[in-house]
């Protein structure tokens, strides 16, 4: 196996790169993402091992060296080639200063026990999706719907009727404005958000890359919910949703979702991934915080996907102990307190 740098030609083509990768790519491993993560203090590489590409995102840890971090990656379908890559990666990463990498591939979470005996340390996730739900969107959308579990069916038709309608809006200064203060309003007292900087031109970046659209829900000719999406290859994701807290009208969310679902056919998506739930041994815990995310998807799909998670794979022990104890916390920290938003 070789393993290289992208060429700049190959850099301008990356998403075309990504999508042939085994598991068919990514939006996480997208061009688009990688450049929008630069705004929080990554560096990107893009690496080909042999002829799998790889999007790297690299944080300069003081006295350390590099940590890398490879989203969704290696987008990989067997430990066995996962293992190859790490193989392969290792001299190169060390040549280039780098103390451990941190991987994150679509792995079935029953490969864990795997990983682990092979000495790859488990870690806490950075994309909000180690499980999952998903939908098969490749058949036509009368069989969809009608495969859908009775509930999603029932809210669909029920905000049909009751007035519900659905909009493809422009990410513009005003839209991206209405859409975080829905998502800042259901975030609240239930999980932390990026600042609205950050949302703004994630939502324009993929958008003006024919990649992104952002949608709107209304009733009564109010906003109730808005809803972000991607498609890259064959796959489709449900990035953002949100919604008013008061609940207006039943079930327009799922409307506003099977609206999606239609973008996303249109634009080749084969499957579609709603980005997050509970995973499958708590989707049934009231107690759990984000029970009501996974009791809204399941309305489309009661099968929950787990994956395995974040590992970190050890290229310098010594310094990866020192990272682990002190200097990921210290660099959080200090992320934090010049930047008020996220480290990873």
């Amino acid at each position: 196996m070789t393993v290289r740098f992208a060429t700049q030609p190959e850099i301008q083509n990356w998403n075309q790169h990504i999508i042939t990768n085994p598991d068919g790519g990514n939006m996480f491993a997208s061009y688009e993402f990688a450049i929008q993560k630069e705004t929080g203090g990554y560096k990107t590489h893009f690496v080909f091992v042999d002829n799998l590409a790889i999007t790297i995102l690299e944080k300069n840890a003081p006295s350390l060296g590099k940590f890398w971090y490879l989203p969704k990656g290696p987008e990989v379908t067997s430990t066995d080639t996962l293992f190859k890559i790490l193989k392969e990666l290792k001299p190169f990463a060390k040549k280039h200063d780098v103390f451990a990498i941190r991987i994150e591939p679509e792995l079935d979470i029953s490969n864990q026990s795997r990983l682990e005996k092979s000495g790859l340390i488990q870690s806490s996730p950075i994309i909000p999706n180690p499980s999952t739900i998903t939908l098969d969107i490749s058949d036509n959308l009368e069989n969809i719907l009608a495969k859908l579990p009775q509930k999603g069916r029932y809210a669909i038709k029920r905000a049909e009727r009751d007035g519900v309608t659905i909009s493809r809006v422009e990410p513009n200064e005003e839209n991206c404005k209405i859409m975080y203060d829905l998502l800042s309003e259901t975030a609240r007292g239930q999980f932390g958000i990026r600042n609205y900087d950050y949302f703004k031109t994630f939502w324009q970046r993929f958008e003006e890359s024919n990649l992104g659209q952002l949608f709107f829900a209304y009733y009564n000719n109010q906003i109730v919910a808005g809803a972000y999406a991607i498609t890259l290859g064959q796959k489709s994701t449900y990035k953002d949703g949100a919604s008013i807290r008061k609940r207006t009208a039943y079930g327009a969310s799922h409307l506003l979702q099977w609206e999606v679902i239609k973008w996303a056919k249109e634009k080749g998506s084969l499957l579609h991934d709603f980005c997050g739930s509970p995973p499958s041994g708590e989707i049934n815990n009231t107690d759990h915080k984000h029970y009501g995310v996974g009791l809204f998807k399941t309305a489309f799909n009661k099968t929950v996907t787990d994956y395995i998670g974040c590992y970190d794979y050890i290229i310098s022990s010594k310094k990866y102990q020192i990272w682990i104890k002190f200097g990921e916390k210290v660099a959080k920290r200090l992320h934090y307190y010049r930047n008020h938003d996220s480290y990873y």
